[in-house]
């Protein structure tokens, strides 16, 4: 049955009427599923009550940094404690060093930079891979998101290796036009664009396994061509492991592939788990790159809250928990989930697409792309009707999935038996509603 919103849709009216679209970032307005937005009061592990008390195992996990569920206790023990020293001095704190320590035990970086958004870590590692090389182009692949940057927030232009188009209003042109947006997974294009501008391309950006278009992982090698491609030419690769990093694995989506391969990015970015559900991320890489950095090099990049203590403090205790063993639970719990979906949703008779890296999975509505989805024009087949039904009939049966069809899902490690009961118990009806729904 429906559960109540009266409370959630009357805070969603208030919000309205002074925040954009009664929200602060877009995904979360329900827009591309419809219905009210359920504000949440509390979480605990794998738990999130709303604001009408109604309770759904969380399939979103705060859109990844949840990687030991909600309100751990160490970890609200260990921010307590920071807490009472204070919340922020402007100045060196221990747990920085210790999570940068971290960092460079589990991730293939010599220095790392912290920052407070995903946003800024790749925003400084573009700026800082234009200040190495000295060049100006950057490329990125369609469908890879890396932030609300505006060089980054390009269209693809008419051909393979032309240079993009502003793809939101408030970016201008003059941003854009040093960015090329190319096919994801596809070597020819990445050819071409460096034969066309050899010694142009600062640098190379990719998500080390695509999670904005759904989970669209590279395809064997295609990373080790990006690096190698990067390196023949003097561009920097620069791998953006906001989502992956820690969270694929516990050596991020690099441990799956450059770890096994024998490569290793330029730059990488990081966020997400590695701030604890706090907000916090960070740029690393090359020690040779990053001291360009100032105070030692001349590229500027600063932040007030760059490095704060309560942060840093929850990513590092997130880190230091996230053990083989919780790796290990919240895959094995991944794989149960992703087979029951496949096959309610086989029984119902959706045609659908099941990807994952690691940890992370997406379900894919489509008929369109044989057995596996490739890139972003694969991605964008997929049936939002259909998953907008899937999603509001979970939803109803106490889960709360990703509200857009175009998104990771993710667990943790305090999903247990009950939880992922609740899910596959859930599933075989909102098969049967995507079924119904399906345009």
């Amino acid at each position: 049955m429906p559960r109540p919103t009266a409370v959630s849709s009357a805070l969603f009216e208030r919000a309205r009427a002074v925040t954009p679209g009664g929200v602060n970032s877009p995904v979360r307005a329900f827009n591309a599923v419809g219905g009210t937005p359920r504000f949440i009061r509390s979480a605990a592990g794998a738990w999130l009550t709303d604001a009408d008390g109604n309770e759904y195992v969380d399939l979103v996990c705060s859109w990844g940094p949840m990687l030991l569920g909600h309100a751990h206790p160490e970890v609200q023990a260990r921010v307590a404690e920071a807490v009472a020293r204070g919340t922020s001095y402007g100045a060196p704190t221990e747990p920085e060093v210790e999570l940068a320590e971290e960092i460079v035990s589990r991730a293939p970086v010599e220095r790392v930079r912290f920052v407070s958004s995903g946003t800024e870590a790749t925003m400084s590692a573009i700026r800082l891979a234009r200040g190495f090389t000295g060049r100006d182009v950057v490329v990125k692949f369609a469908g890879c998101y890396h932030g609300h940057v505006d060089s980054l927030l390009a269209s693809a232009g008419s051909g393979l290796a032309t240079f993009a188009v502003p793809g939101t209003p408030g970016v201008p042109a003059s941003s854009t036009e040093l960015t090329v947006v190319l096919p994801y997974n596809d070597r020819a294009a990445v050819e071409k664009v460096f034969a066309e501008h050899p010694d142009r391309i600062a640098c190379l950006i990719t998500e080390a396994a695509p999670g904005n278009m759904g989970v669209v992982p590279p395809e064997p090698g295609f990373n080790a061509f990006l690096a190698e491609s990067c390196r023949a030419h003097g561009a920097l690769f620069v791998s953006d492991e906001v989502m992956t990093g820690f969270r694929a694995s516990k050596h991020g989506q690099w441990g799956l592939d450059g770890a096994v391969e024998g490569w290793r990015p330029d730059l990488m970015t990081f966020g997400k788990v590695m701030g604890g559900g706090f907000p916090a991320a960070a740029f690393g890489g090359r020690a040779d790159v990053m001291s360009r950095l100032s105070p030692e090099g001349p590229v500027y990049q600063a932040g007030t809250l760059s490095g704060n203590p309560i942060a840093t403090t929850a990513g590092l205790t997130t880190l230091r928990l996230a053990t083989d063993e919780v790796y290990a639970h919240i895959g094995a719990a991944a794989d149960t989930i992703k087979v029951a979906a496949s096959d309610a949703l086989t029984r119902a008779g959706v045609p659908h697409v099941v990807q994952s890296t690691g940890t992370m999975f997406s379900v894919f509505l489509t008929a369109d792309v044989g057995e596996r989805v490739r890139d972003f024009a694969d991605a964008s087949t997929t049936d939002q009707a259909a998953y907008a039904a899937f999603f509001h009939a979970m939803l109803d049966a106490g889960v709360y999935l990703p509200p857009s069809a175009y998104e990771a899902w993710f667990l943790s490690s305090a999903h247990d038996d009950r939880a992922v009961s609740t899910v596959l118990d859930a599933l075989p009806a909102a098969a049967r509603a995507a079924a119904a729904a399906r345009g």
